[in-house]
């Protein structure tokens, strides 16, 4: 299975365009911070992840708050077929319960 969820903040979106094909799509930068535990010792993890809203899902992204804290969901792709870059991309995600950068959970 390819699923991942967390918690991140849009620090960068691009405007939403369209493929060739007339697919709507956004690019974005998502940043994650927060504490794990990892063989009984808690170990702060933070990452900036490349992202991609793709079909329905790129309006309701294109109008979230840039610097908001949201609850992802998706999956890890390349980037494209001769790619090692991996792509977060966003299969929905909604307003986070806390406003609180730092999350405790994955």
């Amino acid at each position: 299975m390819n699923q991942l969820q967390f918690t991140a903040l849009i620090t960068e979106r691009d405007a939403l365009r369209y493929t060739p094909a007339g697919l709507p799509i956004v690019n974005a930068v998502l940043q994650h911070s927060s504490q794990q535990m990892e063989a009984g010792i808690a170990r702060l993890t933070e990452f900036d992840i490349a992202a991609v809203a793709a079909g329905e899902i790129s309006g309701r992204f294109n109008a979230a708050a840039l610097g908001g804290v949201y609850e992802f969901t998706g999956f890890l792709a390349k980037k494209n077929r001769n790619s090692k870059s991996l792509v977060f991309h966003i299969i929905d995600f909604r307003a986070a319960e806390s406003s609180a950068h730092l999350d405790t959970g994955a």
